[in-house]
């Protein structure tokens, strides 16, 4: 640890605190027959006899909760680990996951190509991005699967042929799923979605990835990833009032930003854990992609235990009592953390962040004058609960509980209020138990188990190209995300403010004090939501018919259905490698000269890149969905500040100097113009959408400058084969410009395993100026492999073959 790192020893709760902790009483319920969980049941025995290992190579040192996890998996302790060192921050880690998810059409064309017949690990296909939000659950979810039809057949084989469960659209948004079906305590699992840390709410490491990355467990080739940073995040006292798990994460966002947690992982401890609900941990989780979290965990507790009860899975719980009495499931005494967060939950109030980053957090208390100073409107034009943040049984009955009331006070919502299950599961006994009721008869559309609005799927004719505010209870509210509309701001807060303040209609109201007129005439005052943490009748499943087969086997002689001619989905080809035959490339191991196709300003997220909604139709489509480049952007010219501008200084006398950045990206690749990109800090910051690195890469992008990038959209990069690459000196960013020429120095030595090599540039301004910049890289000597293949998948498919 740096001399500037904070440091400190903790006390963690002792063992006992499972079965004594806390005031917290859970519901009683009725759990689900259990299942045959041999196939989600971590292998506990295993897993602490390889952390042994790890302990004696290291001198047995106390280890952090999430470190515990991370060194059970290395896939080969002794090998890793040879000269006794791990630091966090600087060791790459070889690890082997338990469970791979992926939501649509994600990993599996390229798993395809890898050549394997079946996958090497439990692995699931949720059909949850492409349920368009238009007239409510049942219409919507007729529609989509008439207008996906193509895609869910080809995902439906593919799962068929490689023995993959295959969730139907319908059934729920993949990380519901995932946390009613598969997470277990202590589990190592990937998933395809930057989300998938919810699962962390069952005390596992759940981290969100590319299609690639996904493709080296499915693969059995080890993962590899940097040590992260561990935070510690303290909590003690419990909520009141209206204080949510979401107010908690919300909170935290506004004290970490969205860089905060970059190549960390938030581990959560104390007192304050231990009374929360299973599902309220998940929503903390969730969130932590927002801060750039590369995964968020808490220890082993008795809501936890709960939970995995009323979903069927008892052995795993009985399972995970053995491991958590063996110490296992919680940090030992003394660890270490690299910083720590204070939070008394008894002191949290409720927040409101936005618009347009997840981490402008503000008290409601405060929310009103915020309005005020801003000039913004002091109206609400739409209210949404749910999205895989916050859809839980628990959210649904709280936010039941205010319709009720409100109800009772004859009142119903002043603007459109949308609600979205998260699961088959939860829909069916939200129905049973009358919350479905409660919220339709205040006005509310309850829309499909899916993902729905709060990745731009919802077909919003209202507020087109207008100014307006929406109140939702997502994680993301980046411009344009929910509804297309760049003017749309989306203020992030928990269900049951974005349910109160749907009945007063006004951004300013504060649920806490505030009052609401009657038709009575009398003022009506909501009071502090109560909901209830697990159905006292148990889950009922629903519509099983959405479920898939447990653990099915490879069927081999399964036909993988892609039409020809199809726009939906096209088989990929290999991209190529810069270097060797057949590349054009005379520069030997250093990348050919690039042109520098534009600089980037201020915030560019994967959204930004490539856009979710409508576009989100095209994911098989690598062809069809490049065309999507043309929103890179709302990303801003640095030079000059337009959107979507880009300079082409080697125009004909037909072409134009400016153009959309694709335009002028489609001219470079008709021309065999490699090109580079220059960009500012926490680049590629969002979704795990691996179409922001394979759209340039399609088009000619081979490096990538950066102030700094987000964890996931940078390795994502190294897997498709652009090198990214960071400014020593920060200030360099600006002296590259659109048209000058970047050529690297010092590659070949990097390539060729020459320790402690270094990258530089060699610019040459289009006036003929020539410079060098210093640069620093984040290769491991297996990502260089992936580089020098031309991706990581050629890299995978030579090995196989």
């Amino acid at each position: 640890m740096g001399s500037n790192t904070l440091l400190r020893r903790c006390t963690i709760l002792s063992r006992r605190h499972l079965r004594t902790s806390g005031e917290r009483t859970l519901a009683t319920h009725a759990p689900l027959p259990e299942k045959d969980c041999s196939s989600i049941t971590p292998p506990y025995t295993h897993l602490q006899e390889k952390l042994a290992l790890v302990r004696q190579i290291l001198g047995n040192r106390p280890l952090t909760f999430a470190e515990k996890i991370l060194y059970s998996h290395i896939t080969d302790p002794e090998r890793s680990l040879a000269d006794g060192r791990l630091n966090r921050g600087e060791t790459y880690l070889q690890l082997s996951p338990e469970r791979v998810a992926m939501q649509d059409a994600s990993a599996q064309l390229q798993f395809m190509s890898a050549g394997m017949t079946s996958c090497a690990v439990p692995t699931s296909i949720h059909c949850d991005h492409l349920i368009q939000a238009i007239d409510g659950a049942e219409a919507d979810l007729k529609r989509s699967i008439v207008s996906n039809q193509e895609v869910f057949d080809f995902l439906e084989s593919a799962a068929r042929k490689y023995g993959i469960e295959f969730w139907r659209p319908g059934s729920g948004i993949i990380h519901q799923i995932v946390l009613e079906n598969y997470a277990a305590p202590g589990m190592l699992m990937l998933g395809t979605d930057s989300h998938t840390p919810n699962a962390g709410g069952l005390g596992m490491l759940a981290i969100g990835v590319g299609g690639a990355d996904a493709v080296d467990a499915m693969t059995g080739t080890p993962w590899e990833l940097k040590a992260p940073n561990i935070v510690g995040v303290h909590l003690t006292g419990k909520f009141s009032g209206w204080a949510t798990p979401k107010d908690l994460i919300l909170h935290l966002a506004g004290k970490l930003t969205v860089r905060g947690g970059t190549g960390r992982i938030l581990e959560y401890f104390g007192s304050g854990v231990f009374n929360q609900s299973c599902t309220g941990l998940a929503t903390v989780a969730n969130m932590g992609a927002e801060v750039g979290a590369t995964t968020s965990t808490f220890p082993y507790t008795p809501g936890m235990r709960a939970y995995l009860i009323a979903t069927g899975r008892a052995p795993v719980a009985r399972a995970a009592d053995e491991a958590a009495s063996a110490g296992f499931l919680r940090a030992d005494e003394g660890a270490e953390y690299d910083e720590v967060i204070e939070i008394n939950l008894s002191e949290l109030e409720p927040s409101i962040n936005g618009p347009f980053t997840p981490d402008l957090a503000t008290p409601v208390s405060k929310f009103g004058s915020t309005v005020k100073e801003n000039g913004w409107k002091d109206e609400l034009s739409a209210a949404l609960i749910g999205s895989c943040t916050n859809s839980s049984y628990e959210d649904m009955t709280s936010v039941a509980d205010l319709a009720r009331q409100a109800k009772e006070a004859g009142l119903t919502v002043k603007v459109p209020f949308l609600c979205t299950p998260g699961s088959e599961q939860i829909r069916a006994t939200m129905e049973r138990d009358g919350v479905t009721g409660a919220l339709q008869d205040v006005g509310a559309v309850v829309l499909a188990n899916a993902c729905g609005p709060c990745i731009g799927q919802w077909k919003r004719e209202e507020k087109k190209n207008e100014e307006n505010a929406i109140l939702t209870s997502f994680n993301r509210n980046f411009k344009s995300r929910n509804d297309g509309n760049r003017l749309t701001m989306n203020f992030l807060a928990s269900p049951t403010i974005v349910t109160a303040m749907a009945f007063s209609g006004e951004l300013s109201f504060n649920p806490m004090t505030d009052s609401i007129p009657t038709p009575s005439g009398k003022p009506f005052k909501f009071a502090p939501p109560s909901g209830q943490d697990l159905p006292s009748a148990g889950f009922t499943p629903g519509q099983t018919t959405f479920y898939p087969s447990p653990t099915p086997k490879p069927q081999p002689d399964t036909e993988v259905v892609i039409r020809n001619n199809s726009q939906r989905l096209e088989l990929l080809e290999p991209f190529p490698s810069p270097f060797g035959e057949g590349s054009a490339n005379n520069r030997g191991l250093e990348l050919p000269r690039l042109k520098v196709l534009m600089r980037v300003r201020g915030k560019c997220t994967t959204d930004h890149i490539s856009a979710a909604g409508p576009w989100l139709k095209y994911k098989g489509h690598l062809t069809n969905i490049s065309e999507n480049l043309r929103r890179f952007f709302l990303a801003t010219n640095d030079e000059g500040g337009d959107v979507n501008v880009a300079f082409d200084h080697d125009h004909t006398s037909s072409e134009s100097e400016t153009d959309t950045i694709p335009n002028v990206a489609k001219r470079f690749k008709a021309r065999k113009q490699p090109w580079a990109l220059i960009v500012d800090e926490n680049y590629g910051e969002g979704s795990a959408r691996e179409h922001a690195a394979l759209q340039p890469r399609f088009y000619g992008c081979a490096m990538i400058v950066a102030r700094s990038f987000a964890r996931i959209h940078e390795t994502n990069l190294k897997k498709q084969g652009i090198l990214p690459v960071l400014f020593t000196d920060k200030n360099d960013y600006s002296r590259i410009d659109a048209g000058d020429v970047v050529e690297t120095v010092g590659l070949t030595d990097l390539l060729n395993g020459v320790s402690d090599a270094s990258i530089k540039l060699r610019v040459t301004k289009r006036i003929g100026d020539v410079f060098e910049v210093a640069t620093k890289h984040t290769m491991s000597s297996d990502q260089l492999k992936w580089l020098r293949a031309g991706s990581a998948l050629n890299h995978i498919r030579s090995q196989i073959n």
